[in-house]
């Protein structure tokens, strides 16, 4: 029986009331919160944490971790299949490598999990998955798989497909070829309800669990008018389960998408101005996103914004009047809450999974370090 004993660490609860709490783990979950004295079991490994500021492991809900490795080159690139535009049968995990130096940066981070999945080029990129940082087998860090479809919006697959004068070339080939993947979907799902098919296809199969609101539907949208298309077709086909990914213009659409529950996970925003959509990048679009009642995630995109920058996202919506608070749980709880997690991450609680990390000062100080991080109730990285 593997066990971890935390003694004074220093926690903040949703009222921003600070208390030193110990917190005792076994086989990877969190057993015991308290602030009596805990008794030291046989074989429990117990580190003082000398009441530096302990928060859930960081999340960060929107990433190609793995996928689009670093220090490799082309060879090790594979977020876009290129070869066609609809590619719904493809997953995720078969292209991570849980070796890639990233990994590493996320875990130095305080980041404990992450969604990584295909690019945007495709109009249906394939599915996504939602893995911790620590391990060496893919399939050991799965938290679960899938999370979601992918689909995309915008400048991307047109710019991919249509400057060869292939569909997409508009706006409108885009939605149509999304359309008519659902269509043949549904016919597909009612003839094999039926006993009338006699071979499987691929391809639709890893369509039904969203149609049947088992996944979200990953909407790669950066203008409003994109993001409103995103949910007229999961309207048409009474998609439950939608998730804004990067959401530029979404302040636009705000109170449209506060109307139908409809998240956003935000960013990434430490980039240049390089395309047209986004133009109307600003800071602060994740506070009016909040304030308006709209679920929201901040995101690095990795590796268009560097894993390890996930908290300075979140501390330059600081800077922006977004409240410290909130700030952390657009990378804790709202994230797990996106990826419909939220049962065994995003917090400190009995019985979630043991990831935590460990700060040497305020969290939303760019000058705090993470001393800690533990995963799955085992340390992983420290400094302490």
């Amino acid at each position: 029986m593997e066990s971890l004993l935390l003694k004074n660490c220093l926690l903040t609860d949703d009222n921003d009331d600070i208390f030193i709490k110990n917190i005792f783990i076994e086989n990877g979950k969190i057993k015991e919160i308290t602030d009596k004295e805990l008794t030291e079991e046989k074989n429990t490994e117990v580190v003082d944490i000398k009441e530096n500021h302990v928060l859930p492991g960081l999340i960060d809900c929107h990433t190609h971790l793995g996928i689009i490795e670093e220090g490799t080159g082309k060879i090790g690139i594979d977020n876009n299949e290129t070869s066609e535009p609809v590619t719904p049968h493809l997953r995720g995990i078969d292209a991570i490598n849980p070796l890639d130096m990233a990994f590493h940066d996320a875990v130095k981070a305080g980041i404990t999990c992450v969604m990584s999945g295909p690019g945007s080029n495709n109009v249906v990129g394939g599915q996504n998955v939602a893995i911790k940082t620590s391990g060496s087998i893919i399939d050991e860090m799965i938290v679960k798989n899938p999370v979601g479809l992918k689909i995309a919006f915008g400048e991307n697959p047109m710019n991919t497909y249509g400057a060869d004068s292939k569909c997409p070339v508009t706006r409108m080939g885009t939605a149509a070829l999304i359309r008519e993947l659902f269509m043949r979907t549904q016919d597909y799902m009612e003839l094999k309800e039926r006993g009338k098919i006699k071979e499987r296809n691929i391809r639709l199969e890893a369509v039904i669990p969203l149609l049947k609101n088992k996944i979200s539907l990953r909407a790669h949208a950066h203008r409003a008018d994109d993001i409103v298309t995103a949910v007229r077709i999961a309207d048409e086909f009474n998609i439950k389960k939608l998730v804004i990914e990067h959401g530029t213009e979404a302040h636009l659409v705000k109170e449209y998408l506060r109307d139908r529950n409809i998240p956003v996970a935000f960013g990434p925003i430490l980039t240049p101005r390089i395309k047209m959509e986004l133009k109307r990048r600003k800071y602060n679009a994740s506070l009016e996103l909040l304030d308006c009642g709209v679920k929201v995630a901040l995101i690095t995109d990795h590796p268009y914004n560097s894993i390890e920058q996930l908290r300075m996202v979140a501390i330059l919506a600081v800077s922006e009047g977004l409240s410290q608070r909130m700030a952390i749980r657009c990378i804790t709880g709202h994230p797990a809450e996106i990826l419909e997690c939220q049962h065994k991450i995003g917090n400190i609680k009995k019985g979630y999974d043991a990831d935590i990390a460990v700060f040497d000062g305020n969290p939303m100080d760019i000058n705090s370090k993470v001393v800690m991080t533990i995963i799955n109730g085992r340390i992983v990285y420290n400094k302490l």
